[in-house]
């Protein structure tokens, strides 16, 4: 039996883009879709919670990986061990036009850096949300995503990134 060779410690900074360009005074948790000629009111996307993996350790000389559960929470590793602390699924919030149906896209791969210059890599996002997934009476939706974090080079370091979750009306 190996010792963890490395800490692998992950904090992923969620950003969102909408198809068109927010204005000057956006936050970088919180943009907004101007509405169209026909008086629908713009989409709005609000980042609650980011996706936390917590402290983790290698468990040998290969690379590993963790998952987030978007229901539950949980994480599962592979070839790592769980150091403890708290680890959560993300959650956002969408808020546009009373029962319209939404088209909300996450990407296929996010690159992750940590402040020394290591790097890992986001894949498999994964939501709670319907099939078709419909803003409600009061022009909310409320949907939580996990994905999966894998080492690069088994690089330890505090990793962050930007997530670009891309909404629009469907």
């Amino acid at each position: 039996m190996s010792c963890p060779r490395l800490l692998f410690g992950a904090i992923v900074a969620l950003g969102c883009a909408v198809p068109a360009a927010a204005g000057d005074g956006a936050c970088a948790r919180c943009l907004e879709l101007a509405g169209d000629a026909r008086g629908e009111q713009p989409l709005r996307i609000e980042i609650e919670s980011g996706l936390q993996f917590s402290r983790l350790a290698l468990a040998g000389q290969e690379d590993g990986a963790a998952e987030i559960d978007p229901r539950t929470g949980a994480k599962r590793v592979v070839n790592m061990i769980d150091l403890g602390g708290m680890s959560y699924q993300a959650r956002a919030t969408v808020r546009g036009q009373p029962l319209r149906a939404v088209r909300i896209e996450l990407p296929a791969r996010v690159l992750l850096r940590s402040p020394g210059g290591a790097e890992a890599v986001l894949t498999d996002f994964v939501t709670d949300l319907p099939p078709a997934a419909m803003l409600d009476a009061n022009g909310l939706l409320t949907f939580n995503f996990g994905a999966r974090i894998s080492s690069r080079a088994a690089s330890s370091g505090d990793f962050r990134g930007r997530i670009e979750i891309h909404v629009d009306y469907f």
